[in-house]
């Protein structure tokens, strides 16, 4: 049997995936500038830190979300 055939249809809808993607990012940006303020100790930095970071954070969180969406595996 291919992996094809083992996958299903999402749970969830596409759009709420990136809504709760979206929503989610927001709160771990403002936790990863302001630990990354508590050691650096410059805000344009720590700005730069918590932004860069959790835009690669969000894109692979997404893919994550939306490759487990499709696996029946444990359903």
């Amino acid at each position: 049997m291919g992996l094809r055939s083992r996958l299903r249809a999402p749970l969830q809808a596409r759009r709420r995936v990136v809504v709760k993607t979206a929503c989610y990012r927001l709160v771990m940006v403002c936790v990863s500038i302001l630990v990354a303020y508590l050691v650096v100790g410059d805000v344009s930095d720590a700005l730069s830190i918590g932004l860069i970071t959790n835009v690669v954070k969000t894109l692979t969180y997404y893919g994550y979300e939306r490759l487990w969406d499709r696996i029946a595996w444990g359903t």
